[in-house]
């Protein structure tokens, strides 16, 4: 998997894995193989996911003080 993909990227590609796995219609060790690869792209997902959330609150957080500073 590359890890330069967009959070869309790596969506589309679970999907895509997902659906090859719902269909049966690989191997066992393709099926094991593709599961691992969903595994590590859901992780990856999930540490974009947290460092969006850092984000927003960060801007969040720096908008509320500049708020209350002008409102000083």
């Amino acid at each position: 998997m590359e890890s330069k993909m967009t959070f869309r990227e790596r969506m589309n590609r679970l999907d895509t894995v997902v659906s090859q796995l719902e269909r049966n219609e690989v191997e066992l060790e393709d099926a094991i193989d593709l599961l691992k690869e969903a595994l590590l792209i859901v992780k990856s997902c999930d540490e974009q996911l947290q460092g969006f959330e850092e984000q927003v609150s960060q801007l969040i957080a720096e908008e509320t003080n500049e708020s209350e500073a002008t409102h000083e």
